[in-house]
C-alpha cells in the first residue's frame, strides 16, 4: 500500500511539473524586459493550449543569478536569465565574445559574432544540461569614474569595483594595472559615495538603473567590452514538453528575444543620453590607445585560454571576425 501511494504521488508530481516553467529574472517589473517576457508567456500558453506555461519571478525575487542557477540545478526553478560570469560558470566558451577590446566598440560587429557562434555555444550549453531559448545583448560596457583619465595609461592605479570570481574582469584589471576592489553589486553605489572605489564598469542601462550616474563625474567613451545574456531552461524541463510544443516554444521565444534586443539597443542609447544629461562628462581616448587595447586583448586571451574558454572557441571567434 505504501509503495502504491508513493508511485501515485510521484506520478502526480511529475504530471504537474510537465510544461510548467518557473524562471528567475533580475530585471524588475515595469521594464521592457518584463513586458516582453510576460507577452511571450501568454503567447506560448495560448499556442500550446495551456500545456506549457511560464511563471516569471522578476526583480531578483528568487535571488541573484548565482542563486537562480543553484535553484535550477536542484529543480526549484526550471530556468533563468543569465549573464556574464554566471553564464560563463555554466559554459565558459560563451565568454569569448566578452573579452575586452575585441570589437572596438562596434556593437553590430559583436552581435554578428554572437549569431555566428550561437550553434557552437548551444552545443556546449546542452552538454551542461541547458536549452538556450535565445541570446540577447546587454550592451557595450563603459568605465565610469570620479577621476578624470585622459587615456588608458591614466587608468593605472584607479580603485575599481570588480565582480568577485569573474576571471575576465580579474585578467583585465591585472593587465591594465588597476586596483581591484571586490564588492557585491548592491554595495557599489555607496562605495562610490564614500571613496572606497573610484570607478566601476557596466553597460549604459545598468549605470542609470543602479544610479551610479549620480555618483560619478566621467564616462570613458571608449567601450571596453560587449556584454551578453541568455535565456536558459533546464534540459529536464525541456524534455517534459512534447516535441510539437517544443517547436512552438522555440519559435515564439525567438521572436521575443529579437524584441528584447531591439529594446535593449534603444534603451542603451536613451541611457547614454540620460547619463550625459545628468552632467557626466564623456571622455574620448586618443587614437593611439586603439593599438594599446589590441595588445591588452591578446594578453587577456593568452591568460584565459584553456582556463575559462577553449582554444576552439577562440578560433571560432577569430573566424567570425
Amino acid at each position: 500500500m505504501k509503495i502504491t501511494c508513493a508511485v501515485i504521488f510521484f506520478l502526480t508530481m511529475t504530471s504537474s511539473f510537465a510544461g510548467r516553467i518557473k524562471v528567475g529574472v533580475l530585471a524588475p517589473e515595469g521594464t521592457n524586459w518584463a513586458k516582453h517576457m510576460k507577452e511571450m508567456g501568454k503567447e506560448i500558453k495560448t499556442k500550446t493550449n495551456g500545456d506549457v506555461s511560464f511563471k516569471f519571478y522578476f526583480g531578483g525575487a528568487q535571488g541573484d543569478e548565482v542563486d537562480v542557477l543553484r535553484k535550477v540545478r536542484i529543480n526549484q526553478l526550471q530556468g533563468g536569465i543569465f549573464t556574464g560570469k554566471t553564464l560563463g560558470d555554466i559554459h565558459g566558451d560563451t565568454r569569448v565574445v566578452e573579452i575586452p577590446f575585441v570589437f572596438g566598440g562596434d556593437r553590430g560587429k559583436a552581435w554578428n559574432s554572437v549569431q555566428k557562434l550561437t550553434p557552437f555555444f548551444n552545443k556546449g550549453l546542452e552538454a551542461e544540461g541547458f536549452k538556450n531559448l535565445g541570446f540577447f545583448e546587454i550592451g557595450l560596457v563603459y568605465f565610469v569614474s570620479q577621476k578624470k583619465t585622459e587615456n588608458l595609461a591614466a587608468l593605472k592605479g584607479v580603485k575599481i569595483w570588480s565582480w568577485e570570481g569573474d576571471k575576465i574582469v580579474e585578467a583585465m584589471i591585472e593587465k591594465m594595472k588597476l586596483v581591484s576592489v571586490p564588492l557585491p553589486l548592491p554595495d557599489v553605489l555607496s562605495s562610490l559615495s564614500t571613496g572606497i572605489i573610484e570607478a566601476a564598469y557596466a553597460p549604459a542601462m545598468p549605470i542609470i538603473a543602479l544610479q551610479w550616474s549620480s555618483k560619478v563625474k566621467y564616462l570613458v567613451d571608449f567601450p571596453i567590452a560587449f556584454s551578453l545574456g541568455s535565456f536558459l531552461i533546464s534540459k529536464k524541463a525541456w524534455s517534459s514538453i512534447s516535441a510539437a510544443n517544443q517547436k512552438i516554444v522555440a519559435e515564439v521565444a525567438k521572436v521575443y528575444m529579437a524584441k528584447v534586443n531591439e529594446s535593449n539597443i534603444a534603451d542603451n542609447v536613451e541611457a547614454l543620453n540620460a547619463i550625459k544629461a545628468n552632467g557626466v562628462e564623456f571622455i574620448k581616448f586618443p587614437k593611439a590607445d586603439e593599438e594599446t587595447a589590441k595588445t591588452l586583448k591578446q594578453e587577456i586571451m593568452t591568460k584565459l585560454k584553456g582556463k575559462l574558454f577553449s582554444e576552439e572557441a577562440l578560433k571560432k571567434l577569430n573566424s567570425s571576425l
